[in-house]
């Protein structure tokens, strides 16, 4: 009980540790309830950052949530998260950002996507997104929440909200793109989604627990 008292009384403020514009906006909307003021990765100019070198979107999570917290001092948030394509194995995987090289866009990860699937008919482009958000203190309390999207992947691209692979990704059950999804929506049935709302009930549950 004293380890989650400590916890949450760092709460007020939370650093997502990202610069990504899309997780950022996703993760604000998804923990707006709890009245955290949000800092980034971008209200820190000359942090360094780390390599992402973790076997599992759990271990990048973890090392990038301990990293800036210890750094920091601060409560950290971290998201690891990719596209998992079954036809493919599993890849990109942990190495969804950088699929078609280090510094590769959105757009030409999408196009090499395209290319490794081409042929393949659609009842045989299943995949899902995954992520898992880790959630670190500065006193070494640590949680880790998980969500998955299945889906398939497009032969195109279609919409514009959303980033990344959005724009591939099909929802049977909407017959549309990710991208084509206003964002309370998306984050409703999207990995990410998913996770912020497991973290949010462990939040939530912290809190009720605290003696004021």
């Amino acid at each position: 009980m004293k380890g989650k008292d400590k916890f949450i009384r760092k709460r007020s403020e939370l650093i997502v540790a990202t610069k990504n514009k899309g997780k950022i906006r996703e993760i604000r909307e998804g923990l707006k309830e709890l009245g955290l003021r949000i800092r980034t990765l971008s209200d820190y100019p000359n942090l360094s950052e780390i390599e992402e070198d973790g076997q599992s979107f759990k271990e990048n999570a973890l090392k990038k949530a301990r990293f800036y917290s210890t750094v920091l001092g601060k409560l950290t948030l971290a998201d690891d998260s990719g596209l998992e394509v079954d036809r493919l194995k599993g890849m990109p995987g942990i190495y969804s950002a950088r699929y078609s090289g280090e510094r590769a866009s959105s757009r030409e990860n999408n196009r090499k996507l395209l290319t490794e699937m081409e042929g393949i008919p659609l009842s045989k482009r299943g995949a899902r997104f995954k992520c898992i958000i880790a959630l670190v203190s500065p006193d070494g309390e640590e949680v880790v929440a998980e969500g998955t999207c299945r889906g398939r992947i497009g032969f195109k691209e279609k919409g514009r909200r959303g980033f990344g692979y959005d724009p591939l990704f099909i929802l049977p059950k909407y017959g549309k793109t990710m991208a084509e999804l206003p964002l309370k929506e998306k984050n409703k049935i999207s990995h990410r989604g998913k996770a912020l709302r497991k973290l949010r009930k462990i939040l939530r549950s912290f809190m009720d627990q605290v003696v004021v």
